[in-house]
């Protein structure tokens, strides 16, 4: 009797644990369509705000999470969590050219973002890229790529490694790439915030409050937790920038010159 009520048990708890995998599955597909429709909507968005002058213009490369998908609005991105930040730390006005692209690889950031970044003067510059490399990774292609990447930058820029995967299998690849990323940071010299430890402390808490439905992407909470990996350090390139606008008003027009 006891062996007949133990088997209904672990029936009944297989079943329940089946029906859960189930519905979470079609919760994902019904997100991924969901956001996958928001794509034009905040390309549109960042694109109408690129318009906009500023005495400040922050640049950032990027995918989707630069774009703000899984947010409940566009500029709940880590982009715009950050341009607010900027704004409330200065007097001057800020421009927001985000050339981010949703699902954008190493490969498509090389071809479609760098040369419109060539033709920009950014005071401020996040690179935040490589996470959709990382389902088909390679890593000789990786290192190549996030080379030329850093190479194009300014040497202000400020370089997010990859976010943890948490238990899933791009997490050993996340690592190795995340290894590749700060070494060419590093012989660059640029400065790296650690987006990987910064999510990975979330651990359980952040999987089940910090994703949207397609359990891939940030959603608002998410985007603020990277939006705060990142902050510490512009706000070390603003004091920078405040300091060197100090020492610009404090040169006569003679000095300027001179020194030009």
């Amino acid at each position: 009797m006891k062996l007949v009520i133990s088997a209904a048990i672990v029936t009944g708890a297989g079943g329940a644990i089946l029906a859960w995998a189930r519905w979470l599955k079609r919760r994902q597909d019904v997100w991924r369509i969901r956001l996958a429709d928001n794509i034009p909507v905040n390309s549109k968005f960042w694109r109408e705000r690129n318009k906009e002058a500023g005495d400040l213009l922050y640049v950032a490369i990027g995918d989707s999470a630069a774009q703000g998908i899984g947010a409940s609005r566009p500029d709940h991105s880590y982009v715009g969590f950050l341009a607010r930040s900027i704004r409330s730390r200065t007097d001057r006005t800020l421009r927001v050219a985000n050339l981010g692209i949703s699902g954008a690889t190493l490969g498509l950031a090389i071809e479609s973002e760098l040369p419109r970044l060539a033709k920009l003067d950014p005071d401020i510059v996040t690179v935040c890229i490589g996470a959709n490399d990382v389902a088909n990774f390679d890593e000789r292609r990786f290192e190549r790529e996030i080379a030329v990447i850093l190479d194009a930058v300014p040497s202000h820029a400020i370089v997010a490694d990859l976010p943890s995967f948490y238990f899933t299998s791009g997490q050993k690849k996340a690592r190795i790439a995340n290894r590749l990323i700060r070494a060419a940071a590093a012989e660059r010299e640029l400065t790296v915030v650690n987006l990987h430890r910064l999510t990975d402390r979330q651990g359980l808490w952040g999987i089940t409050t910090q994703f949207a439905g397609d359990l891939f992407h940030p959603n608002d909470r998410g985007y603020r937790i990277w939006a705060a990996a990142f902050e510490p350090a512009v706000a070390r390139r603003l004091a920078a920038l405040q300091a060197s606008g100090d020492a610009d008003a404090t040169t006569s027009p003679t000095e300027t010159a001179t020194r030009r």
